[in-house]
């Protein structure tokens, strides 16, 4: 089952990335920015927020309906605050 994981993350990592970037500091991204991304980079973010947010001991779970959630909570609130960050939005409604 390791072994699958490892397998499925390289494979992640290995697939192409969209062409407008290779890199994206999420210091930098407001909500408006956000908001406006194609549904695969806002999935690829809530991915990552997940997983930053998450506590150090958890275990290895991807919970698909908090990621939801998370994500509608943080789409709205972005509705609101367009031009604050995404970090910013995150910390408040994601924590």
């Amino acid at each position: 089952m390791k072994k699958l994981s490892i397998l499925l993350v390289a494979a992640a990592l290995s697939a192409p990335l969209p062409a407008q970037a290779q890199q994206l500091d999420l210091a930098t991204v407001t909500c408006k920015d956000f908001v406006t991304s194609d549904k695969e980079t806002i999935g690829l973010i809530l991915m990552w927020l997940e997983g930053y947010y998450s506590d150090q001991d958890a275990k290895p779970i991807v919970d698909f309906d908090k990621m939801k959630a998370n994500g509608g909570k943080l789409g709205e609130y972005c509705g609101k605050n367009p031009s604050h960050s995404l970090i910013t939005a995150a910390d408040e409604v994601v924590k």
